[in-house]
């Protein structure tokens, strides 16, 4: 922390802040009421626990053998264990030839992200401090070089400024952006981006690939700027994508709206984008007709590559998950949010309603449009 007083003040704030987040020792520290904890009649649950070697310490035995051990990881209890994971899932589905990698995770302790006053850009130098860490696993000087791409300019700009004034931050590393500007042009108002914006026209030719560059790292990106990651893949076929933290399921539910792509966005390139390192927390709650009235319950869905898709359920401290279990294929959410309640309702946590009022909690569609069986979409995204 000496170098901090080195920092103009207005960047200790953030800087400051990210250190506290990152030394946090639990990832799922947690400072809301989560599963079992409203009834004192709750049995206990085994949760998982980490007897496994972490991935990134498993060794390079067969691909049968690495599915087992993937198949049974629990989750991460730091940002070390996720960091090292996260990395060891990306390297294997590189060496099965993957090309479009998802990376999803919370980029902060659970209790900082329910804070009220954390901002946009708090969430965003966290995303580029992991992502550089990411990048830190792959990038090799002379052999492989990462690139970090922010959607814009301007976002790039306040990224390298936030990170010690050099979009160089480590050998093999640039932080750079999806679109790079003519230099000649010196205009700050581009009427014909709005324009070609609006339309979908793509970039105007701004979206170029970096020189013997073989891994793209995007961050912060929205729905309406990952048409700028396609023209990327087009342009570069080569070349390792990672989307990473983008929230890929929210982003997929804008498709379709006005001024945003189309939803056959999703079928010709979201679709094939491979979820190679997946941890979606979703907390849910219920009311029953006796005390306590009202079950707060959570879970996690996590995937590891080349491992299953597991349902785990939180087993009360916000720190262990125990399996309900796994799947080959991505359950949609509505899936996911059944098997836990069926989990409660064999442990006796919640009491079976029945088919019609358990229909009419769920409706008769429990699938988002893009999580259903699509004819044009590829299967690289659920599987």
């Amino acid at each position: 922390m000496k170098k901090l007083n080195a920092l103009p003040q207005r960047y200790k704030g953030v800087v400051q802040f990210i250190y506290i987040a990152l030394s946090s020792s639990h990832f799922f520290a947690s400072t809301t009421t989560n599963a079992f904890v409203t009834t004192t009649t709750t049995a206990h649950f085994p949760a998982i626990q980490r007897t496994l070697p972490l991935f990134s310490e498993a060794t390079q035995s067969s691909s049968e053998e690495l599915r087992d051990i993937a198949n049974r990881q629990p989750p991460p209890q730091n940002f070390y264990e996720l960091q090292s994971d996260s990395a060891k899932a990306a390297q294997l589905a590189i060496d099965d030839g993957q090309k479009l990698l998802e990376v999803e995770f919370p980029p902060l302790p659970s209790n900082i992200l329910e804070m009220d006053d954390l901002g946009a850009y708090q969430v965003a130098q966290a995303n580029l401090n992991l992502a550089m860490e990411f990048a830190r696993k792959f990038a090799n000087l002379d052999t492989f070089k990462v690139a970090i791409l922010l959607p814009d300019e301007a976002e790039k700009n306040i990224a390298v400024e936030n990170s010690g004034g050099t979009d160089k931050p480590y050998p093999g590393i640039t932080i750079s952006s999806l679109r790079s500007s003519d230099p000649d042009d010196k205009r700050i108002f581009k009427p014909e981006q709005l324009f070609l914006n609006l339309i979908g026209g793509g970039s105007g030719g701004l979206v170029k690939p970096l020189p013997n560059t073989k891994m793209y790292i995007i961050i912060v990106a929205s729905a309406q700027e990952l048409p700028d990651v396609e023209e990327l893949n087009i342009a570069d076929p080569d070349a390792i994508i990672v989307f990473y933290n983008l929230k890929l399921d929210i982003l997929r539910g804008d498709l379709g709206a006005p001024a945003f792509p189309a939803k056959d966005f999703h079928d010709r390139f979201l679709s094939r984008v491979k979820p190679v390192y997946y941890l979606r927390t979703r907390q849910y709650s219920r009311n029953t007709p006796n005390p306590p009235f009202m079950v707060n319950f959570q879970g996690c869905l996590f995937r590891s590559y080349p491992g299953e898709f597991q349902t785990l359920l939180d087993t009360g401290d916000g720190r262990a998950y125990r399996r309900v279990s796994g799947s080959k294929i991505r359950p949609p959410l509505g899936s996911f949010k059944e098997e836990l309640t069926q989990n409660l309702q064999l442990e006796g946590v919640i009491k079976d309603e029945g088919k019609f009022l358990g229909f009419l909690r769920t409706g008769y569609k429990t699938t988002t449009w893009w999580e259903e069986e699509r004819v044009e979409a590829d299967d690289g995204w659920r599987s």
